[in-house]
C-alpha cells in the first residue's frame, strides 16, 4: 500500500499507483476530500498539458499548491487521468 502523509497524517493511501517522472499519482477517490481546498494555481507541461491545484489544509496548517492534477492530459498522459500527485513535503512511501 502506497501512502501520502503531510504532518503525520494519511492523505491518501492505494495500491493502484501509476508513476511518471519519479511521482506516484494516486487515483482521485483514494485521496481525503476533507483536506482539499481549491487552489486557482496552474501550471503548464509540453507533453501532459495544463495542471490544476489544491491545497492541503491539515490540523489547521496549509500546505499551498501541494496537490496536482491534470483535468484533460495529452495523449502521451492519458494514463494520469483521474489521478493526483504530491509535493511540497508531502511523502510518498
Amino acid at each position: 500500500m502506497t501512502t501520502a502523509t503531510w504532518n503525520g497524517v494519511v492523505i491518501a493511501e492505494s495500491d493502484d499507483i501509476v508513476t511518471v517522472e519519479g511521482n506516484a499519482y494516486f487515483p482521485r477517490e483514494a485521496v481525503r476530500e476533507d483536506v482539499l481546498r481549491p487552489s486557482d494555481h496552474h501550471t503548464v507541461c509540453p507533453w501532459k498539458g495544463t495542471a490544476s491545484y489544491f491545497d492541503l489544509e491539515v490540523e489547521g496548517q496549509v500546505n499551498k499548491d501541494a496537490v496536482w492534477f491534470y483535468p484533460t492530459p495529452k495523449d502521451a498522459a492519458k494514463e494520469i487521468q483521474g489521478r493526483v500527485a504530491f509535493w511540497r513535503g508531502v511523502q510518498v512511501r
